[in-house]
């Protein structure tokens, strides 16, 4: 026998072997092989492991965004603000459409307003579209309030009210949707996991239909929802069967959905900001007259909640929203909602959330401050349920 034959007669042996070898077999829980849920590690809750508290105001606007056009002399301001809790997740295609009617004029150099969420995925469009551009900005990313955004894709969270935006809203907030849906593909797998998917649970004492009956009597004000409008873009969600987690709750739900890791992803956006040949000048504005004084003479403003005093516009609402922190654990890959408690493992910190009340959470609030009382309730809440982990 050759060498080769022998080689040949040792595959061949093996391929046998894996004939007999045990096949995969359903779970006890029912879930085919694939859905099974990974073992998850649980989350370290104690209050002593909080290591920051943060605060921002979200710019909600009940007829949605601001995306329309005025002139300033002979300087064009493209709008772009007023995205509620939305702002990262409808950037780029909220860019689209405000880099389109600035690019209209066919200008050279663009001007842009505010350097977080909105400023930055306007700036790159811009440059894509060949302008050079300028972010004039009193704050750079990471003082700004887009920094303290909790990272979920939520792109219709408090995006809108359904009676002031109007039955032609739901489609453009579609474009918006898809836009930054199909833009955050080219952000996956970069170094730092900018941008990823994860695997989100929904816990619930009752059952899941008491539950959503529970939070829309909570939304007396009408907020809008339109994920309905890209279901088929977005993952289903899956009931557990009991015992296919280790959650010690009656129900349970699991989805996956994107989540930026937002230091990592602004750092990415301002590269790719620079690698461009894009600038950033320091400037705080003190009246939309002074935008006119650029020497660009197209401007796109995307100053988020500060519009409210620069341009006197009281259609903006704040929602306050505050994030506790935990100290990042990096082998916790998940999130979850439980009792009124958010909770999102990033690269960065382990991001929980009081929200109690649901979307009025915060409504028309602007107190900018810490609540430690706010935090360290939340934080018993899932230590409570940790303990109770079998």
């Amino acid at each position: 026998m050759t060498a080769l034959d022998r080689r040949l007669a040792v595959l061949g042996g093996l391929a046998g072997l894996g004939g007999c070898a045990a096949q995969p077999t359903r779970p006890k829980t029912g879930l085919a092989v694939e859905d099974v849920p990974p073992p998850l590690a649980p989350v370290r809750a104690h209050k002593d492991r909080l290591f920051d508290i943060t605060v921002c105001l979200r710019p909600f606007r009940a007829q949605g965004p601001r995306l329309d056009t005025e002139m300033l002399g002979d300087t064009l301001v493209v709008h772009n603000y007023g995205h509620g809790g939305s702002g990262w997740s409808l950037s780029w295609g909220s860019a689209e459409i405000a880099v389109g009617k600035a690019m209209a004029r066919g200008p050279r150099e663009i001007a842009v307003i505010g350097c977080g969420a909105l400023g930055l995925t306007a700036a790159i469009t811009a440059q894509r579209a060949g302008a050079a551009v300028t972010i004039y900005c009193k704050d750079l990313l990471q003082q700004a309030r887009s920094a303290r955004a909790t990272g979920g894709w939520t792109p219709d969270s408090r995006i809108a009210l359904t009676s002031a935006a109007g039955p032609q809203f739901g489609a453009l907030w579609e474009q918006m949707a898809r836009t930054s849906w199909k833009t955050y593909r080219s952000y996956l797998g970069l170094p730092g996991d900018p941008v990823r998917f994860s695997d989100r649970y929904n816990l619930s004492d009752i059952p899941f239909a008491e539950a959503h009956e529970k939070a829309e009597s909570l939304n007396t004000m009408g907020f809008a929802g339109y994920m309905d409008r890209i279901a088929d873009i977005t993952a289903k969600p899956q009931e557990l069967p009991p015992g296919a987690t280790p959650f010690p709750v009656a129900h349970v739900r699991r989805s996956e959905t994107l989540q930026f890791n937002i230091h990592d992803y602004g750092h990415q956006l301002l590269m790719d900001f620079y690698a461009m040949g894009g600038k950033v000048e320091r400037r705080e504005f003190h009246a939309p007259a002074e935008m006119g004084q650029l020497r660009e003479k197209v401007v796109i403003n995307c100053t988020g909640y500060g519009a409210r005093a620069l341009w006197k516009d009281d259609s903006i609402v704040p929602v306050r929203g505050q994030i506790a922190w935990l100290i990042p654990q990096p082998e916790v890959n998940y999130g979850f909602f439980y009792r009124d408690v958010s909770v999102l493992s990033r690269s960065d910190g382990i991001v929980v959330q009081a929200l109690e009340g649901g979307d009025l959470k915060g409504y028309n609030d602007d107190h900018e401050v810490v609540d430690r009382g706010e935090a360290d309730r939340a934080v018993a809440v899932i230590e409570e349920l940790y303990s109770r982990f079998t």
